[in-house]
């Protein structure tokens, strides 16, 4: 086997990417986009630079990938000054698609190297002086990279946020990705049995979190969320991230824990549930019951071509009508190569619900003792109810 191939983590199939980049390149020449450009520094909502290279961005380093419309990409990361590599087609398998990757040592928090990249992309892009560049994702693009090109030698070009015309391609999952993203959900299931197998007082919340992590590394996952809390029955424990998990868990406590972390095929998916060391009050387990109800709700809505913002508005309704609080964030939502992809499930959002998008559904909100809430993924089908991806039962366990 190619030694270099051994190492890459549950690479996406050759295949599945020519149909990503052939879709997308189509959508540009509709559009007249001569080239799309795209940055991300982590692999939590970074997606775009996954989708595209099959690499995620990490660390906090950045990543900007150009993609042009009739030619191979560009990709410049982090490396030793003046890092040009220069690959043939199909010579490099994990660089696939990619004509050059260019390095620099940038960093975040060295400010005086905030141009690096800029001066980078400025040379892989010089033909495209007074060309049609599309920005995919543009909360992600650093103000240096764009102020250095706009100053520099694109200040005769044309931009146009493109990220709606990759969206409408990205959401929308292939057979391929909607195998690998039912494998994430079996993961999350497997680790939020063990979690609740192994759970005991004397562990802090982060020792229990770290169990739901491993199980996840032992079955692919490269990154991941696991926010969680514990509390006395009676005193809502509103999950938190590694930061305040230092409680230790005492006999009787009831515990959240939200598994959201990314499998094979770098897929996110997201599971949530609750435990008590003991019992579970009357009222935890009569909160608990309404959220299914609220869950089945906004799942039963997820049809093709249902408007996001009608069933926000339809979910509200149905809480003010059953007296409990209306969702003021965000309770349903895209999940893909980002932990929170579109469409967002709510009155700001204009892409409509279609066939073989993957959406998770965690309608959440507290009492003055009770934190009530359930997570799961669903998969839109073409006419009837979403499919529950977790087959993980849906209850407070009482353990």
């Amino acid at each position: 086997m190619n030694a270099q191939l051994e190492k890459i983590n549950a690479p996406i199939s050759d295949a599945e990417m020519q149909r990503r980049w052939a879709a997308v390149r189509a959508a540009m020449r509709e559009r007249k986009i001569d080239v799309l450009l795209m940055q991300a520094n982590n692999d939590f909502m970074g997606g775009y630079v996954k989708y595209f290279t099959d690499v995620p961005a990490t660390n906090g380093y950045c990543v900007t990938v150009i993609f042009p419309v009739d030619d191979r990409m560009t990709v410049i990361g982090q490396g030793p000054f003046n890092m040009v590599r220069e690959f043939e087609d199909e010579d490099d398998v994990l660089r696939r698609g990619v004509a050059r990757f260019m390095g620099t040592p940038s960093y975040a928090s060295a400010h005086f190297t905030a141009h690096y990249d800029s001066e980078l992309a400025q040379k892989a892009m010089a033909k495209y002086a007074h060309a049609k560049v599309g920005l995919l994702g543009v909360a992600a693009i650093s103000y240096a990279l764009m102020d250095g090109l706009k100053k520099g030698a694109l200040a005769q070009a044309t931009f146009s946020d493109e990220s709606e015309m990759v969206d409408a391609i990205k959401c929308i999952k292939s057979e391929e990705e909607i195998g690998f993203i039912r494998r994430v959900a079996q993961m999350q299931d497997m680790a939020m049995k063990a979690v609740f197998d192994q759970i005991r007082p004397g562990m802090t919340d982060l020792q229990v979190a770290a169990i739901a992590e491993k199980v996840g590394h032992d079955h692919g996952s490269e990154q991941g969320l696991f926010l969680c809390a514990s509390s006395p029955m009676g005193v809502p424990p509103v999950f938190a991230n590694r930061h305040q998990q230092n409680r230790v868990i005492q006999e009787g406590d009831q515990f959240t824990l939200l598994i959201e972390n990314s499998g094979v095929g770098g897929y996110y998916a997201e599971l949530g549930r609750t435990c008590v060391l003991g019992q579970a009050s009357s009222e935890m387990k009569e909160e608990y019951e309404f959220v299914l109800k609220a869950q089945k709700f906004t799942t039963s809505l997820l049809r093709p071509g249902a408007d996001c913002a009608d069933v926000w508005q339809a979910y509200n309704q149905y809480m003010r009508e059953n007296g409990r609080p209306e969702e003021k964030r965000l309770h349903c939502h895209g999940q893909g190569y980002d932990m929170v992809e579109r469409p967002l499930v709510r009155m700001d959002e204009h892409m409509k619900i279609a066939q073989n998008m993957v959406l998770s559904a965690h309608p959440t909100y507290t009492t003055p003792r009770t934190y009530s809430w359930s997570c799961d993924d669903f998969l839109v089908g073409q006419t009837d109810a979403s499919e529950r991806l977790h087959q993980f039962e849906q209850k407070i366990f009482e353990l």
